[in-house]
């Protein structure tokens, strides 16, 4: 019981910060990891998202542009920035945990409530005159 109450609070906070969590925050955490990546991870991401860049701060860094391998490069000469794909796409995947996540938190609320109640029930079917 003790054990599933932590799990509870664990659970239903991880889930709140999810559903809490902004679109400025979001950005934040996509522009801090996409500077941490190494080239061939970037290159990657943009291949398999189909974009170039990340958001409009990419402007410093003019080989950002240049080295884009995606497809989209070579059909047009304007690509969608791969931050906007990444914020639609985290955005949804966040909503999607935390409402999963909020769910079984209060299935799992449930599950200490019973515990509670049922704890220290007798057996029916046990001898009333013996001792426990």
């Amino acid at each position: 019981m003790i054990i599933l109450g932590l799990v509870f609070i664990f659970q239903f906070g991880i889930s709140c910060s999810c559903l809490a969590i902004n679109r400025s925050k979001q950005t934040d955490v996509i522009n801090a990891s996409w500077w941490v990546m190494s080239n061939s991870t970037r290159h990657e991401l943009e291949r398999s998202f189909d974009c170039c860049g990340l958001f409009n701060l990419t402007a410093p860094y003019p080989q950002d542009d240049t080295s884009c391998g995606a497809m989209c490069k070579t059909r047009s000469s304007a690509c969608q920035m791969c931050g906007e794909k990444f914020l639609k796409h985290s955005d949804k995947a966040l909503k999607i945990l935390g409402g999963v996540g909020l769910f079984f938190s209060f299935t799992e609320i449930l599950g200490v409530w019973l515990a509670m109640r049922f704890r220290n029930q007798k057996d029916p079917r046990a001898n009333p005159s013996a001792f426990l």
